[in-house]
């Protein structure tokens, strides 16, 4: 980031730019009316094209209710082998992907598409918020407490979906991960995060960021380094998709998780004794994971409860806020 060109830095209208690593830039029209501006594409996660579809579009969106807003409209961004793969292929990624904008109530007003060897699909998405109501992961305070809404392992889990082996762990049409822990992972993230935005919104907190590819670690440091405060996990609260831990203990660890880790260990207090795989795990790369609330603690036991009467019953409060230089701490 320090190397890109900080255009619009100085205009007073730039609400929410690239200095913080928020999840998307916010510009403000007028005293009522901000505008949110987010974009993200990546290439398939899983093999059916609908549920990738459905699964970019989610990751593209959340960002918008990352900042406390709603989704206008959306556009389609577009990287396709039409050479090698049948364009039914794309129809049912763009299928996935417009009816996961339509679950939001946003418009498709169109996009854009190249010809590439390997598929890949997003969205650029554009929505609005009360400029008074912006959140931004530079907002929490000592004392607020941490609510995650959707559990981790994503990675680790696609990761071994895309391995197959035979018991001899020869390079077979045999599937790695059982069927109803590949449906749990698919499940959440093809989930929007509206209605977790929406309770949280109606409580009222103090920060929000969402979990995506720097993992739960990378993203609360980017919260503490920003809010300029320390933030205890107890990793015994933190969510994970039952048989994650499992596949992990097999060695199926994202790419991303090594770099990951690497950068957040002189950033990151483990407990004694704490697992290796347990780090993997906070260091894994998610796609389109949940929002992560920064919270008032007198609130925290009320949103807790609001998003789990709302369905996000994976939602769990996983740490606190406290005075200090910025630091991750992970008690067991």
């Amino acid at each position: 980031m320090c190397h890109l060109p900080q255009g619009g830095k100085e205009d007073p209208r730039l609400l929410v730019g690239m200095e913080t690593s928020d999840d998307a830039g916010v510009y403000k029209l007028n005293e009522e009316t901000a505008l949110i501006q987010t974009v993200d594409f990546f290439t398939p996660v899983v093999d059916d094209p609908y549920d990738f579809g459905a699964i970019a579009a989610a990751n593209a969106l959340s960002d918008v209710y990352a900042m406390g807003g709603v989704p206008l409209t959306a556009m389609n961004i577009v990287a396709f082998p039409l050479d090698i793969l049948p364009g039914s292929v794309l129809a049912e990624i763009l299928r996935g992907g417009a009816d996961k904008i339509a679950e939001t109530g946003a418009v498709l007003l169109g996009g854009h598409s190249v010809q590439d060897k390997e598929p890949k699909y997003g969205l650029a998405v554009t929505g609005v918020a009360h400029p008074a109501e912006i959140w931004t992961n530079a907002g929490a305070r000592p004392g607020d407490e941490l609510i995650l809404t959707k559990p981790l392992g994503i990675g680790i889990i696609t990761t071994a979906m895309r391995k197959k082996k035979d018991c001899e762990g020869n390079l077979v049409l045999q599937e790695v991960v059982p069927p109803s822990v590949a449906q749990k992972a698919v499940a959440v993230m093809a989930s929007l995060n509206k209605t977790a935005a929406e309770v949280a919104k109606e409580v009222g907190v103090n920060a929000c960021t969402d979990i995506t590819g720097f993992g739960l670690l990378g993203h609360a440091w980017e919260m503490a380094v920003a809010s300029q405060v320390r933030i205890e996990l107890n990793l015994q609260a933190i969510p994970v998709i039952a048989g994650a831990r499992e596949l992990a203990q097999q060695g199926y660890i994202a790419g991303g998780n090594w770099a990951n880790l690497e950068y957040m260990a002189d950033k990151t207090e483990f407990f004694r004794g704490m697992e290796l795989v347990d780090q993997n795990i906070l260091a894994d790369p998610i796609t389109s994971g949940g929002l992560l609330l920064a919270v008032p603690g007198e609130k925290a036991g009320q949103l807790l409860s609001r998003l789990q009467q709302a369905g996000l019953t994976d939602a769990r409060n996983i740490g606190k806020m406290s005075a200090g230089e910025p630091r991750l701490i992970v008690t067991g």
